[in-house]
């Protein structure tokens, strides 16, 4: 997003925060009320662009907001939409995708407030392994012929019972409804939210085999070190790393390993 967008999803944040800090809002139902309005304005493009007209008043435009969505959300979820739609939108689009991401940010708070934070963001990493090493599954989730009951079905069997209750929430939102984008994309966006509800960064850990306690915590020490932010490691275990470690913290990759040093020695008595 940029411009009027940037700064309307930059105050609608500040508005979520606000509402999850009081221990009276329900954090789990607002995001699912959340998720109900991205469904009704992803479906509903006029609808969309009526309340991100910028020819039309904000006010006006809030108080459509708050008749549509009357006795259908609580009044909390209704201010917040109301609150939205009086702000300027570079794209209609911007909009569908600013509730979505409060939805997830609304599950995640719920999440964090039961101390089940860490597991969540865990379990998302290891989801998305999971998918990346069976493209029989990605097929099946990703499939555009299949029922987005049928694909819920198949999460359930998955997660049920063996995965937080918000991890199963997010991803099968994402599985039903991936509105445009890649599994991959999806699940990569959902643990950046997670990691910002602590005002971390994440690395992805990459070693020959599992880190022991004091080497994560170290490893940890050093990442928050160097970044100036606090550091949350998504560990995997790949033998053909040899030894050593692969570190990357979004798009930066910093490389410890055998294998990579083995290249680096090729490639310079290859020149």
């Amino acid at each position: 997003m940029n411009g009027a967008s940037r700064e309307a999803l930059a105050a609608a944040r500040e508005r979520l925060d606000a509402l999850t800090d009081s221990t009276s809002v329900d954090a789990a139902q607002l995001a699912g009320e959340l998720a109900s309005v991205t469904a009704l304005l992803d479906r509903e493009v006029s609808l969309r662009r009526v309340l991100t007209d910028p020819a039309q008043d904000g006010e006006a435009k809030a108080e459509l907001a708050k008749r549509l969505l009357s006795g259908q959300v609580s009044g909390t979820t209704a201010d917040l939409v109301a609150g939205l739609v009086r702000s300027r939108w570079s794209r209609s689009r911007d909009l569908v995708d600013s509730v979505e991401e409060l939805a997830d940010t609304a599950d995640l708070t719920a999440a964090q407030r039961l101390g089940r934070l860490d597991d969540v963001e865990d379990e998302l990493f290891r989801f998305g392994r999971i998918v990346a090493s069976n493209t029989g599954l990605r097929a099946a989730l990703t499939d555009r012929g299949a029922t987005a009951a049928a694909k819920s079905e198949l999460l359930r069997s998955l997660l049920g019972g063996r995965a937080d209750a918000v991890t199963e929430r997010l991803v099968t939102r994402l599985v039903t409804a991936p509105r445009g984008r890649s599994l991959e994309s999806g699940l990569e966006s959902l643990s950046k939210l997670a990691a910002d509800r602590r005002n971390r960064m994440v690395a992805v850990v990459t070693s020959a085999v599992p880190l022991s306690d004091v080497q994560k915590q170290r490893l940890g020490a050093a990442l928050t070190k160097l970044y100036g932010h606090p550091m949350h490691l998504n560990l995997d275990v790949d033998p053909d790393v040899l030894g050593g470690i692969r570190v990357q913290v979004g798009d930066e990759i910093i490389n410890g390993s055998v294998a990579d040093r083995l290249e680096a020695v090729a490639r310079h008595m290859a020149s």
